[in-house]
């Protein structure tokens, strides 16, 4: 009877132990709760949640389950080498979600620029990036033949700079205001896929890519070079909005008319 007793006790602290470590990788949202406060609790980063979680903006509800441990997501994916772009996916939050380096996934689907479209085939796990630029390549060259070029990995790379070129050495006076990656309902992340908040010395503007194309780089008077990779709801025509990490500074920038230059 003691013995039973005993091993009872054994199963029950071994059932209690087992729920604990299934409840250690999933959170369900409490009143109050951000996304931001969560990442800080769990120690993962924001992007990282977004993509357990196939969240498109840092918006979350009470009593919603969140996926809090990657580990679970990754087995899952791990079978899977290829991922069909979905509509507003960036490169940042894909190579997040696949638990890979955005550089990794630029390389190895041939890609130069941020631009990626709905429907294309990307290439999310293989060896080294050296190994695996060849297949991308190789994909890319059937599509050029099948006439719906924009569908192709490659395409996009090919795109943009054949229209920065055609604005390579403009010079214009332009407004300039500034902007951070902590703004109200700001998620850091650009239109084109750069975590503003992982790279804060990143320098970066916003334009009107009818004005300036994205991808470009850019000389900006009193700021540098930098790379036009955002947009904004009211940066139309002659305007930009430069990156600064901190808000203080930003609202320090004010709005000013500044000299540009396309450099590429």
């Amino acid at each position: 009877m003691k013995k039973q007793i005993v091993t009872l006790t054994a199963i029950a602290a071994l059932s209690v132990g087992a729920a604990t470590s299934a409840s250690a990788s999933s959170y369900t949202v409490q009143s109050g709760d951000t996304l931001w406060g969560i990442s800080q609790d769990k120690n993962v980063s924001i992007e990282s949640l977004k993509g357990w979680n196939n969240l498109s903006s840092d918006l979350i509800l009470p009593s919603q389950e969140l996926k809090v441990d990657g580990q679970a997501t990754s087995e899952k994916k791990a079978d899977s080498s290829t991922y069909t772009v979905k509509s507003g996916d960036t490169l940042a939050e894909i190579a997040s979600a696949h638990g890979i380096p955005l550089d990794s996934l630029m390389s190895w689907n041939g890609i130069s620029g941020y631009m990626i479209y709905p429907g294309e085939t990307l290439t999310v796990k293989g060896g080294t990036a050296a190994a695996e630029k060849a297949p991308a390549k190789t994909a890319a060259a059937p599509a050029k033949e099948k006439a719906p070029a924009p569908k192709t990995a490659s395409a996009p790379a090919q795109k943009a700079p054949a229209a920065a070129s055609a604005q390579s050495g403009k010079t214009m006076t332009v407004s300039a205001t500034a902007y951070t990656a902590y703004c109200a309902g700001c998620s850091g992340t650009t239109a084109t896929g750069i975590d503003l908040r992982s790279n804060p010395n990143q320098k970066v503007i916003a334009v009107d890519p009818s004005v300036i194309p994205l991808g470009s780089k850019v000389w900006v008077e009193g700021y540098g070079e930098a790379i036009a990779g955002d947009t904004g709801g009211a940066i139309k025509g002659n305007k930009i909005d430069v990156f600064i990490p901190t808000q203080g500074a930003a609202l320090e920038f004010g709005r000013k008319n500044v000299t540009i230059k396309v450099l590429n």
